[in-house]
């Protein structure tokens, strides 16, 4: 495995090109620009094309071709099967029998997709095609910036999966490369979609909290087995990434609290700052499969990152945002998702979800007239098959289906490449901030100062809704 994937990287000329594994190089002082000479938003860089609002021409029929038939990729391909106007025309894995079997299961529903497979840079060949309209990237993280700006310049939109980008020049590359070739770059973030993330926009966007005074987000799940499964991901690439000392997984818990916020589109991040605990776990649970098979020997000389990463950003606005990621802990699967305003309060973890108007939460019988009152138009139309068809729970068929409704109808999408930029460079800037006492760091503005006029998304709305599902 390892060496199939050196000759992948060696064969698509991606670590010549200098854009995986770059490291996070600046200077220490508190709140100094770091990294490129971009960054973190030169006042010298012009923007080429606003993304924000941008709506590509209409698509009668959307044709995607996908990369990536590991652990995501699969149910992505099988979640687009259902939807209308979706013709699947491309499988790309490296490994044969990943995509034979995805290809026997949607054969029964009228996909015929051709195979890319074997050749380590047989995506570039499916993303040449001139009949694939969008490139559906599941991919170990590193992959993700270089395959999306390969499908963009290649004239198709990209859908990425989380984080977009792990190096701050790779976010620039995003944005850039987006511009020039006005060609949609969306990350994947799903829990943008789940229904109460969705039913808390919506009443934001209605005044229900009053002034957004602070919102919190978290991915706080123990991963700690999966990290060192020999199966759970090609190559050991998710263990690998936690050598890396920071909040590595931030837009779970980011992404909601931004579209309530507003981030981009009438208010941005200024700085962040950043802190780890040490490591409890990781190397100890290294140590201790290195004892019992040798394979593990490797990651026991390894430094992983602590268990628990805390960050917090201020916004232009003066509010707060407060972010946490932990893999590695026997503890409850948390997101947090709390918001905090001047009229109420909302938070989903632990469940159940709970809203309060003062120091008491509301009864069920209050919370579920909130929801009857609340609940948007997208979650009305798909949210029952949404749950059919699945995806944690839904919110991952309620993402597909708005991104191939809105390349359909010619809409806006509700995330944009300056979202995916913005979201996702919080882990290497959270890196920088931890490896230098928990000094604020400035945040890039990637929109070029029209976060100040850009209008904030639509995602509440039914949207074109002439997207139908299929059974």
């Amino acid at each position: 495995m390892h060496t199939k994937r050196r000759d992948f990287l060696k064969l698509t000329g991606l670590t010549g090109l200098g854009l995986l594994s770059q490291p996070f190089i600046g200077k220490a002082n508190p709140g100094t620009p770091t990294a490129s000479s971009d960054f973190p938003g030169s006042p010298n860089r012009q923007q080429t094309f606003n993304m924000s609002g941008y709506a590509a021409p209409k698509l009668a029929k959307v044709r995607i071709g996908f990369i990536g038939l590991g652990m995501r990729g699969p149910g992505a391909v099988y979640r687009m099967s259902h939807i209308e106007g979706v013709e699947i025309k491309g499988l790309c894995d490296i490994r044969p029998e990943k995509a034979e079997k995805v290809l026997a299961e949607i054969q029964p529903k009228g996909h015929q997709p051709t195979l890319y497979t074997g050749n380590a840079a047989s995506w570039k060949e499916m993303c040449d095609r001139k009949d694939i309209d969008l490139i559906y990237i599941c991919t170990p993280w590193q992959l993700h910036t270089p395959m999306a700006v390969y499908a963009m310049k290649a004239g198709k939109h990209a859908a990425v999966e989380v984080p977009a980008a792990t190096t701050v020049d790779e976010c620039w590359e995003l944005v850039n490369t987006s511009e020039a070739t006005k060609k949609h770059c969306m990350m994947l973030e799903n829990c943008c979609y789940d229904f109460f993330e969705l039913l808390t926009l919506n009443m934001a966007r209605q005044g229900f909290f009053g002034d957004i005074i602070h919102g919190e987000g978290a991915y706080n799940h123990d991963l700690l087995d999966l990290n060192f499964s020999k199966d759970g991901y090609h190559d050991m690439w998710r263990l690998k990434e936690n050598y890396r000392n920071g909040n590595l997984y931030p837009t779970h818990g980011l992404g909601p609290i931004c579209q309530l916020m507003d981030i981009n589109r009438g208010d941005k991040m200024e700085y962040l700052t950043s802190t780890s605990t040490n490591d409890f776990s990781m190397k100890a649970k290294a140590a201790e499969l290195a004892g019992e098979d040798r394979f593990y020997q490797t990651f026991a000389d390894k430094n992983f990152r602590g268990n628990m990463n805390t960050t917090t950003i201020r916004t232009s606005r003066g509010r707060t945002i407060m972010l946490q990621h932990d893999v590695s802990s026997p503890r409850p699967y948390s997101r947090i998702h709390l918001l905090s305003g001047t009229k109420a309060f909302a938070q989903k973890w632990p469940e159940p979800a709970r809203i309060a108007i003062g120091h008491n939460w509301l009864s069920p019988e209050e919370f579920k007239k909130l929801e009857e009152q609340y609940t948007p138009e997208i979650v009305k139309k798909v949210g029952d098959m949404a749950k059919k068809v699945g995806g944690h729970g839904g919110m991952d068929f309620m993402m597909d289906w708005r991104l191939i409704d809105c390349l359909r109808n010619g809409l806006a999408l509700d995330q944009d490449v300056y979202d995916a930029a913005l979201w996702s460079v919080i882990g290497p800037l959270s890196e920088r901030s931890v490896s230098n006492r928990s000094n604020s760091i400035d945040v890039p503005d990637f929109t070029a100062g029209s976060w100040k006029n850009n209008k904030p998304v639509e995602l509440t709305l039914q949207g074109g809704g002439t997207t139908g599902v299929q059974n």
